[in-house]
């Protein structure tokens, strides 16, 4: 620490030394600094407030039916990129800045000193920007915040309709992609439903359903042909009994003929007679009737056989079946199960003939399954895609439409274009205090590289250190009088010419203010 400090007492003490050059060198530095501050350009600023609305009444009533687009975001992004190159290039022709261009590399610097000039601030939430230019007169910067003004409004305006447009471009050509796509689906699903078109039931290629109900249909057939292949079996053994009874009348007796009308109402004679008989006796009259009225009926029966036993035996040649109403019922059942059996064996034959092609195309089912489901997933995939961009050509067409009728953003010129006919650039009395610092710290900082360069050594220790060589004496300097008057001399000159700086920097700042206050 104590060596620390002793070099630090050694730098100061040669710095002392060299405090004329310093003083010199300061009063260079502060007349150059300020020389320079006070030829600086004026810059003139002008700004305009803009306060953008986007609460309209038609946000709320379209939600859901037309597209509609950030506002807020849509508005933070372009204070963003407003001061893009070619907006600056259009700002230029419009405040006329490029008239004294000639040349490509003025345009172009003329371009970035636009774009370092221009501003614009948002207060945020608020949804206030501040557009504000600064340049080298009043004029110039009103024509260049008017026009920035203008590329403001007409962008945000002009890049939701260009957006709308080139939205729906694009939908309209997804829209035509997908009619092919849909139209080449259609096309496939067709032909395959074409191919298969015997394999297709109600239901669609369900081929287990299909087996199943081939099997049900062809169990039922075959038990109705057992059914009827019976009945028919029975009404051929009928008939043939009945054909060999009336072959051989002796046998056969009487009962071989039936009168059918005789025996109906012989039967209802009989019926009513058993009802008579159970609520009287044998003596009643109403019994009496009914047993001579069926003697009578017995009596016509034996009669009217007897004389078709009589005809049939005087005409052998001729049909018994013609004569003999009960044997025609008995062939015409037998043949009518005969038909019916007939049927049900063609049907029988029929399922089974379309259970053996139903089990054949059953080996190529899940194949046939798993084709069919991939066009159906293809087409379905296509119409929804198709039906979901026609849907939005219809919100982009209702968007366009309201951003044509109405606009969803509201800018309402708070301050107009205003500018301060005093320049705001530069800060001369920021500045100059600067420069006084600038000034001293040249001053000691040339003192500083002195000692580096010429050091001057105030005791043995130092020079012993410094030159790495034995120190074999030290002669002290003695003071006279002339040596003390000198040195109070170059003290007084010294603080003379620091108190001058000073107070000739006390009198720029004062007559500065001055004039500020005249500004005003």
């Amino acid at each position: 620490m104590q060596e620390l400090l002793n070099q630090v007492t050694t730098i100061l003490r040669g710095m002392w030394q060299y405090r004329r050059l310093g003083v010199l060198v300061a009063w260079i530095v502060a007349a150059a600094v300020a020389v320079a501050v006070m030829m600086l350009p004026n810059r003139f600023e002008a700004s305009a407030r803009v306060f953008v609305d986007t609460q309209t009444i038609l946000r709320p009533l379209m939600a859901g039916l037309a597209v509609q687009p950030n506002v807020e975001q849509q508005i933070t992004m372009l204070s963003r990129t407003l001061v893009s190159r070619p907006n600056v290039e259009r700002l230029i022709r419009m405040a006329d800045l490029d008239l004294a261009v000639k040349t490509d590399a003025e345009r172009a610097a003329l371009i970035e000193a636009t774009i370092e000039s221009i501003s614009i601030r948002s207060t945020g939430r608020d949804n206030l920007y501040t557009l504000s230019y600064r340049g080298d007169s009043p004029e110039k910067a009103l024509r260049v915040v008017q026009a920035l003004l203008t590329i403001f409004v007409e962008s945000s305006l002009g890049d939701t309709k260009s957006d709308s447009e080139s939205a729906r471009r694009f939908i309209e050509e997804q829209i035509k992609n997908y009619e092919t796509k849909l139209t080449e689906a259609e096309s496939r699903l067709k032909n395959f439903r074409l191919r298969n078109i015997e394999l297709q039931g109600q239901g669609g290629l369900d081929m287990a359903g299909r087996m199943a109900e081939l099997s049900n249909a062809l169990s039922q057939a075959r038990l109705q042909l057992s059914e009827a292949e019976s009945a028919s079996a029975t009404a051929r053994r009928q008939l043939e009994q009945a054909r060999a009874d009336l072959r051989n009348p002796a046998s056969s007796g009487t009962t071989t003929i039936a009168v059918p009308e005789l025996d109906s109402r012989i039967d209802a004679v009989k019926r009513n007679l058993d009802g008579l008989l159970q609520r009287y006796t044998e003596q009643h009259p109403d019994v009496i009737n009914a047993r001579r009225l069926l003697k009578e009926l017995d009596d016509q029966k034996r009669k009217e056989i007897a004389e078709l036993q009589r005809q049939a035996q005087a005409n052998p040649n001729q049909s018994l079946m013609t004569t003999n109403p009960a044997l025609v019922e008995i062939s015409r059942v037998a043949a009518a199960a005969e038909v019916q059996a007939a049927g049900l064996r063609a049907r029988v034959a029929e399922f089974e003939s379309r259970m053996a092609r139903a089990q054949e195309q059953l080996k190529l089912a899940p194949q046939i399954e798993a084709e069919q489901s991939q066009l159906n997933r293809d087409y379905e995939i296509h119409r929804k895609n198709y039906d979901d961009l026609v849907q939005r050509r219809e919100s982009i067409t209702m968007s366009g439409q309201l951003g044509s009728s109405a606009s969803l953003a509201d800018f309402r010129v708070i301050d107009p274009p205003r500018a301060d006919p005093k320049p705001v650039a530069p800060n001369r009395l920021l500045l100059m205090p600067l420069s006084l610092l600038a000034a001293l710290a040249g001053g000691l900082g040339i003192a500083f590289v002195m000692t580096q360069v010429r050091p001057v050594f105030f005791d043995a220790a130092t020079l012993r250190t410094a030159a790495e060589l034995p120190v074999l004496g030290v002669v002290s300097a003695v003071r006279n009088d002339a040596m003390q008057r000198r040195e109070r001399r170059s003290f007084k000159r010294f603080l003379a010419s620091l108190l001058a700086l000073l107070v000739v920097f006390g009198v720029g700042m004062a007559l500065m203010y001055y004039r500020a206050g005249l500004g005003r």
